[in-house]
């Protein structure tokens, strides 16, 4: 199981992965953030291309999507917070929208 990061460290990785164009921040104790597309298409195949990476990492988001608009949160729920693979999620999450 993954240590919680402390506020200061996710304040740091946070800067890390706002260098993008996507906007992550922490809302009830979750790493959030909502993605736009211009259609369902393009939002279910970033969803597939997420899942994807979730599997590798063996962690998964918590998400919803409706038309054009994925909602994400991120936490690891074994350690009762947010850890460095929520992290390493966001950045792949990142990575797949920039594609």
């Amino acid at each position: 199981m993954a240590d919680c990061l402390t506020p200061a460290e996710m304040s740091a990785a946070l800067n890390g992965i706002n260098r993008s164009q996507q906007q992550w921040r922490i809302v009830d104790g979750r790493l959030h953030t909502t993605f736009m597309f211009s259609d369902f298409s393009q939002a279910f195949a970033f969803m597939t291309q997420c899942a994807l990476a979730a599997e590798k990492l063996d962690h998964h988001p918590e998400w919803f999507n409706i038309y054009n608009k994925v909602v994400v949160d991120l936490i690891s729920h074994d350690a009762g917070g947010i850890t460095a693979l929520d992290f390493a999620l966001a950045a792949r999450m990142n990575n797949a929208i920039s594609r």
